[in-house]
């Protein structure tokens, strides 16, 4: 198969292909790219191989970072614009399932190909346009078949995060898992347990947002891949719900896919904050779930206050598209209209300042201080007192007289 005109990523690295094949070597577009541009998708990285080695890639261009040299990757850099450059190899035993044991660097294309994951993953593109195919990978393109390269087993004790890729891919391509590959996965699912769970993280964040998400997720409970996932061991219920929602929600990022996740779920805020926190998400995204469920646990129950919707602050958009997604019976519309009605949306929005009440008041910075502020940022958010300088002096007033009583 050729490729009569190369999307404009590759024609922009084409000068490092040609560079390196100037010198002798043979050079090649790999990986997702190659998937990607056949089956007509937006391609992202670049990923060239080479059967240069490292030393002999570095001495072929003016700009490079050794971002993986012992594995026999460099970084070239050019107009701008990084290009991560492979040397051919084959690896040894991997024997903690993640990372080979030793690498060594070969000239040959194939022995590089017959290492990588999947057939349609194992293409290689010259700068004419040519696919080079070794494993039939266009087949399975055309068929959207994911078929392990060679032996399935093989590939899965390699790096046991392939599985994770599969029901991924699965997901994100709707391609069906071919049944030697999917009998490897059942077999061998016990060796995520080997797998960190911040790479076990990516996968299964891009498994959510997939197009097929429902397939992928159900792929990854029939191949009980969730038995080695964390706070997901004894979910089968709610995974199988999160299918169910996953045909008519599509999560567009990872906080929505993991409050919608959480949700369904049924976690508290303060198990959500626990079981995120397993999967080593950032406070951020954690703090803005947990506010998120917050808000929408009071709004199952009936309406939210002033306060509670104040409080929900930036989480208000996260929790407005998990009620969407999963087909809560309420209002958004109206619940934003309302936050977005409130008189202040943050402390600072006040029209007095610690300061004014120090000034005003005579009182020192401390407990009673704080406590004032408090009092009167709920107030006006629940229309008590109007934000105005005055105003607000006047209830300090009020509330100080209270306290000296």
């Amino acid at each position: 198969m050729k490729i009569a005109t190369l999307p404009e990523e590759f024609q922009a690295a084409l000068p490092i292909l040609e560079t390196i094949e100037a010198a002798g070597y043979e050079a090649y577009f790999v990986g997702g790219s190659v998937r990607d541009t056949l089956l007509n998708k937006p391609i992202h990285d670049v990923d060239i191989a080479t059967s240069a080695f490292p030393a002999e890639v570095k001495a072929l261009f003016e700009k490079t970072v050794d971002t993986g040299i012992e594995h026999g990757t460099v970084m070239i850099l050019d107009h701008g614009q990084g290009y991560e450059t492979t040397t051919f190899r084959t690896e040894s035993d991997y024997t903690d399932f993640r990372r080979p044991d030793e690498v060594t660097f070969v000239r040959s294309l194939k022995e590089d190909l017959k290492r990588r994951d999947f057939t349609v993953n194992a293409l290689a593109l010259k700068r004419t346009g040519e696919v080079i195919d070794l494993f039939d990978g266009i087949s399975d393109l055309e068929n959207h078949v994911l078929r392990a390269v060679g032996k399935a087993e093989e590939r899965f004790h390699e790096d046991a995060l392939r599985m994770m890729r599969a029901v991924r891919f699965a997901a994100q391509l709707d391609f069906k898992i071919e049944d030697n590959t999917q009998q490897s996965i059942q077999d061998n699912a016990a060796l995520l347990a080997n797998i960190s769970i911040e790479r076990t993280n990516v996968e299964f964040t891009k498994l959510m947002q997939g197009r097929a998400a429902t397939y992928g997720m159900l792929e990854l409970l029939k191949n009980r891949l969730n038995l080695y996932m964390p706070g997901l061991e004894n979910a089968d219920i709610d995974l199988i719900g999160m299918a169910e929602l996953l045909k008519v929600a599509q999560p567009t990022d990872d906080t929505q896919a993991w409050g919608l996740l959480v949700f369904e779920l049924g976690l508290t805020p303060e198990d959500a904050g626990s079981f995120l926190r397993k999967w080593k998400h950032s406070n951020e995204l954690i703090k803005t779930i947990q506010t998120s469920i917050a808000l929408l646990n009071v709004l199952r129950l009936g309406e939210a206050s002033d306060w509670e919707l104040y409080m929900t602050g930036s989480a208000l958009p996260t929790a407005i598209v998990v009620a969407n997604l999963s087909e809560l019976q309420l209002d958004t519309d109206e619940i934003a209209a309302r936050y977005d009605q409130l008189s202040i949306h943050a402390r600072h929005e006040l029209a007095v300042t610690g300061s004014d009440l120090m000034t005003n008041l005579d009182v020192k910075p401390g407990p009673i201080l704080g406590k004032i502020l408090n009092q009167l940022e709920h107030e006006v958010v629940e229309n008590k007192v109007a934000n105005l300088k005055p105003a607000l002096l006047y209830r300090a007033v009020e509330m100080m007289e209270k306290e000296k009583k």
